[in-house]
């Protein structure tokens, strides 16, 4: 039965799991992007996304807090130097999951999981589709217009010389 099962155990103990997922946050902060199983990659987002929310408030307290959970003082300090700054204005949702399919050996779904500000191409993507215009089949673009209107233009003098 899972009375009270709040979260995915992932098959370990409370120890190992603890430090695979701390080991894990501190290579997605350093790396901003790591390849990891579907189930891991959630449990992840809900160990990493509180401390990225508590590093915008830089304070000594804040920093001791995140280096509790870490135990890594150069993911640390990218955490608060690096990281917040890309996030500052950001309400939440810091990291994305992508899944890349089913691993070969055991088919586990895996994929990657990334900090969201990090991904340059989904960025650019994003700012490509806003400048997009919505488009009728009815109509023709003025250019082509334009274009069609000096092919006649040629086929007439064409046809009154004759």
């Amino acid at each position: 039965m899972r009375h009270g099962k709040k979260f995915n155990h992932l098959g370990r103990t409370a120890s190992h799991r603890k430090a695979m997922l701390s080991n894990m946050a501190s290579s997605l902060i350093m790396s901003k992007r790591i390849s990891t199983t579907l189930a891991k990659a959630k449990e992840l987002r809900k160990f990493v996304e509180p401390m990225i929310t508590k590093a915008k408030d830089d304070t000594t307290h804040n920093r001791r807090i995140v280096f509790s959970y870490l135990q890594n003082k150069d993911s640390v300090k990218t955490l608060f130097g690096e990281v917040v700054s890309k996030v500052a204005d950001r309400p939440g949702g810091y990291t994305r999951i992508l899944k890349t399919g089913n691993r070969l050996g055991d088919n586990a779904e895996m994929c990657i999981i990334e900090l969201v500000d990090y991904n340059e191409a989904m960025l650019s993507d994003k700012a490509a589709t806003k400048t997009k215009t919505r488009r009728s089949r009815r109509s023709a673009k003025p250019a082509d217009k334009a274009a069609d209107a000096a092919t006649e233009a040629k086929t007439d003098e064409g046809t009154s010389a004759e």
